[in-house]
């Protein structure tokens, strides 16, 4: 199935499906529609939050500033919205990731 992408007020919206705690960061593919990503940090104090922003935002090559954690503060299945960024694009750097 491939990622799913919501369009809504000038933003993306995507679904994520994250394992803290991994050995390094890495996205790791999609499943279910929605982005899989492991990150080193544990999911304490947010740690693993800020993981998936900086893990994202270097994927992307977007400033954190344009990715904000939407839901799933307490979940491994999460939602984020960013701008700064279509959705060609978007798809064509997660692509680019994967190869």
């Amino acid at each position: 199935m491939p990622l799913e992408v919501e369009t809504r007020d000038g933003r993306l919206y995507v679904r994520l499906r994250v394992s803290p705690k991994a050995k390094r960061d890495r996205v790791n593919g999609i499943h279910g529609g929605a982005l899989k990503l492991q990150v080193k940090d544990p999911p304490e104090k947010g740690r693993a939050n800020e993981g998936v922003i900086r893990l994202l935002a270097k994927t992307l090559r977007i400033s954190p500033r344009e990715i904000e954690l939407v839901s799933g503060h307490t979940s491994q299945d999460k939602r984020v919205g960013i701008s700064g960024i279509d959705e060609a694009t978007l798809r064509n750097r997660l692509q680019t990731q994967e190869d």
